[in-house]
């Protein structure tokens, strides 16, 4: 491998990428601009194995299927925790090569297969510590519980991440930098993800022999569990040995219930990402909750154990306070029109197609652009949100949407779904869809009519 490796074609690797089927002869680089980008590639992947997915679900009696708004809701946070990709490097590949550059201790060959090896065992280990510090340490649980908000368990819930635990995760990789080449860590830190993915189901039940070695849907449904013995247990990436290694690891018996402790009960997509009870004002939460203490120690233990620590109690505290689990909890799933349902998954597509061009071609657009883009992006889908929790001001957020939806396609800053669906056409559709609900709306359209816009 002393020759410069061939980038492989996304055609003959991007499949076994999802499974870290990767050899290192084909997934060696020299240099970090040489890595592809497997997360994005793997995009049609996640949509085909999503599709399979329903369509075995639904022909197994036992599965239950993915609903519209928790589906719509988890890829939405998927797509925002990825939007500050546009700005900057991931945090951890530049902690990392920050690292590299200034600190390291020695070199290993970035073209040979013992770094490779060394490097996947090193994620996979440092991504365990990771995840389990996430669970453990309460102010680190305030990013990581994003990912457990649903109630469902399905492929849908695997792209339902937080944009800020890359913030603090970073951390762990630190001791890899000290020898490993960023090329190869850039590598592995996607498959490590990506592998993630196809675990996120109920579909396959079990995978024999390869469950003592590996981690699979089976363990990971475990993870996802509210029930007693589920709780912060299975943090393994790809291997399941460190959990064995280092007890937290727990066999699937009960039938498992998933979500929070404490369900959110909401399909908003900002809401999740930072709301009062997510992310940014759960760190105010923890320093009400450490104002309590008179102990400076016990202030500080507030962040540092467990979410559930409280004096007297162990590290992790306990769950006396935590809602009994029954095994006939119901998720929860708001009825909605079906019409609503129609326009939500229509306009759904459209922010798709927008986010996924943004990416596409973000080297080739305008700051402006590129933040225009961003702002519709969230936008729309904190609108949609609103739409499926059935909120009363949903109707003038998503008038909102449609002007600024309508300014951005008439500077070609959007593009429609297809050619030939014009502004007039775009407007029509959405406006006809909401009259209906508020006068507001009613307002708006009698607008556009006077003026011949349709």
């Amino acid at each position: 491998m002393a020759a410069a490796v061939e980038a492989p074609s996304v055609s003959s690797t991007g499949f076994r990428a999802m499974f870290a089927m990767l050899t290192p002869n084909e997934s060696s680089f020299e240099t970090v601009q040489e890595v592809p980008q497997y997360v994005q590639q793997a995009s049609p992947y996640f949509i085909g194995l999503m599709l399979l997915e329903l369509v075995v679900g639904a022909l197994k009696a036992e599965t239950p299927l993915p609903t519209i708004s928790d589906g719509i809701t988890s890829v939405s946070c998927g797509m925002i925790s990825r939007l500050p990709l546009l700005l900057f490097r991931g945090f951890e590949l530049s902690a990392y090569m920050f690292m590299w550059e200034n600190y390291r201790l020695l070199e290993l060959p970035w073209d040979s297969p013992w770094t490779w090896w060394f490097c996947l065992l090193g994620v996979d280990f440092g991504y365990y510590w990771v995840h389990r510090f996430a669970h453990e340490v309460a102010f680190m649980w305030a990013a990581h519980q994003v990912h457990h908000s649903s109630e469902y368990y399905n492929l849908t819930t695997a792209l339902r991440q937080s944009f800020s635990q890359q913030f603090t995760s970073w951390i762990f990789y630190m001791p890899l930098a000290l020898v490993i080449p960023p090329s190869i860590f850039a590598v592995h830190i996607q498959l490590n993800l990506l592998y993630q993915f196809w675990i996120h189901t109920e579909v396959i039940r079990h995978l024999g022999p390869l469950e003592w070695i590996f981690n699979t849907p089976k363990h990971h449904r475990v993870h996802h569990g509210r029930n007693l013995y589920c709780i912060d247990k299975n943090y393994g990436g790809i291997l399941i040995i460190w959990d064995r290694l280092f007890g937290t690891f727990a066999e699937e018996s009960d039938k498992v219930i998933y979500g929070l402790v404490f369900p959110i009960k909401t399909f908003e997509m900002i809401y999740i990402q930072v709301s009062v009870e997510q992310i940014l004002h759960y760190y105010w939460y923890l320093w009400t909750k450490s104002t309590y203490y008179k102990s400076t120690a016990h202030k500080f233990l507030t962040f540092l154990n467990g979410p559930s620590w409280k004096p007297g109690k162990a590290r992790l505290g306990d769950h006396e306070d935590n809602p009994k689990v029954t095994g006939k909890e119901v998720p929860y799933n708001p009825r909605w029109a079906l019409p609503l349902q129609l326009y939500v998954v229509l306009h759904f597509f459209l922010v798709l197609k927008a986010y996924h061009d943004l990416f596409q071609n973000k080297m080739m657009l305008s700051q402006i652009t590129v933040l225009g883009m961003t702002c519709y992006i969230l936008l729309t889908l904190t609108a949609l949100g609103f739409i499926i929790d059935q909120r009363p001001s949903a109707g003038l957020l998503e008038m909102l949407r449609c002007v600024v939806m309508v300014t951005l396609l008439r500077y070609n800053m959007l593009t429609p779904l297809l050619p030939a669906l014009t502004v007039a056409t775009e407007v029509r559709t959405v406006l006809i869809m909401y009259a209906k609900k508020t006068y507001v709306h009613v307002l708006f359209v009698q607008v556009f009519l006077k003026n011949d816009i349709y």
